[in-house]
């Protein structure tokens, strides 16, 4: 009975580890039924090239090369050329009495502009008046020096003192005479306004005086006459394309307001400080006015410099643009195709297109990179 007993105390002992490694074996046969398959890895796959069932549906096109010069598009204001403004000054101080021109009319050399009423030319016509007063004297005394010379009865030195004093009398009035002139009067009509012409031609681009309003001699600018037969065009061009631009390029204008119209200017300066804010340096053209230019205008100015480049040209419909890039078909071994970044460039006539880097001459692109896009995308 004992040795019944022990038996069973045993096989229960060993019972747990029984069921232990039973269920580790099914652990690992089930283990053993999950494991992946070995991966294959496919040596020298380029995820840019695809493959096509017909690639002969795709026609291919040569690219060709074309010379040009380099552009750069900024963008700028109409200035006057501050070499072609006049300023119209007055001599006399006083009060404006009458305006006869306004901000922005055109006039003509000549024209009278304004009218002051002066003390300073009721001043002068005093001064010259006596002046001419103290010249009739003394010619009076020279006469009378002379015939008391030629009796004997004064010296040749009184009679030279005589001379020098007409002579220093007759300077006077002419310094008098020249004095109402400057002033823009007539010595010989006295007047206490003193009319402003104007002393070139062209269009008054500033105005600094209205009716009954004081002017300064030489203090205060009532007006200022511009030439506008040439203007100036003030671009702003970046610190990085500075290269791109020279004195003497050829730039091209065309006007915000009249698009159409392509003038012809000349660079004949560029500055010397940049602008330490957004990195820019202005840069002066020197254009001729056909009469629509007006000061402040906006324009966009295409320079070109003097040296061409060579550009590789495809049909534009080669190109593929696909997020903010642009990409080419070009044919690959065994009937496939491989995407290619490019960069491109300015559109041409005849439905082509510059690449300016990516591609070079003589190599074949797909003809419509869209089409071709669009089968592969299908066939993923």
């Amino acid at each position: 009975m004992k040795s019944k007993a022990l038996k069973v105390a045993v096989l229960l002992a060993f019972t747990p580890s029984l069921l232990l490694l039973e269920g580790c074996g099914k652990v690992q046969a089930d283990t053993g039924a999950e494991v992946p398959p070995t991966t294959r890895v496919v040596p020298g796959f380029d995820v840019s090239v695809f493959k096509v069932e017909h690639p002969e549906q795709f026609p291919v096109a040569t690219a060709t090369s074309r010379a040009a010069a380099p552009e750069l598009v900024v963008t700028g204001t109409v200035n006057p050329d501050i070499s072609r403004n006049v300023p119209v000054i007055s001599l006399a101080s006083g009060r404006v009495v009458s305006i006869h021109a306004r901000l922005g009319d055109t006039v003509s050399k000549g024209q009278l502009l304004l009218t002051v009423r002066s003390d300073d030319i009721s001043g002068a016509f005093s001064n010259y008046r006596k002046a001419m007063a103290d010249e009739g004297l003394s010619r009076t005394q020279l006469e009378r020096a002379k015939d008391l010379y030629d009796h004997g009865a004064i010296a040749l030195n009184d009679l030279q003192v005589a001379q020098d004093t007409e002579a220093k009398a007759k300077v006077d009035v002419e310094t008098m005479a020249e004095h109402i002139h400057l002033l823009g009067n007539d010595p010989d009509h006295p007047n206490g306004m003193v009319d402003i012409f104007a002393p070139v031609s062209g269009v008054i681009t500033d105005q600094q005086v209205t009716t009954a309003a004081g002017v300064q001699s030489l203090a205060t600018n009532p007006f200022t006459i511009s030439d506008l037969s040439s203007v100036w065009i003030i671009c702003d061009v970046y610190e990085n394309d500075l290269p791109n631009v020279s004195v003497g390029d050829i730039a091209e204008i065309r006007l915000n307001a009249y698009p159409d119209r392509v003038l012809k200017g000349t660079v004949n300066n560029i500055g010397a400080v940049l602008d330490p804010n957004i990195r820019t340096a202005k840069v002066r053209i020197e254009v001729a006015n056909p009469g629509i230019v007006r000061l402040g205008m906006f324009v966009t100015a295409t320079f070109r410099g003097q040296t061409k480049e060579v550009h590789t040209v495809v049909p534009a419909s080669a190109i593929l643009h696909l997020h903010d890039r642009d990409w080419v078909y070009v044919p690959a071994p065994d009937g496939k195709f491989r995407r290619v970044e490019v960069v491109g460039g300015d559109p041409l006539p005849n439905d082509l297109q510059q690449i300016k880097s990516g591609i070079k001459p003589a190599q074949q692109v797909v003809a419509n990179a869209v089409v071709l896009d669009h089968v592969i995308a299908i066939n993923r």
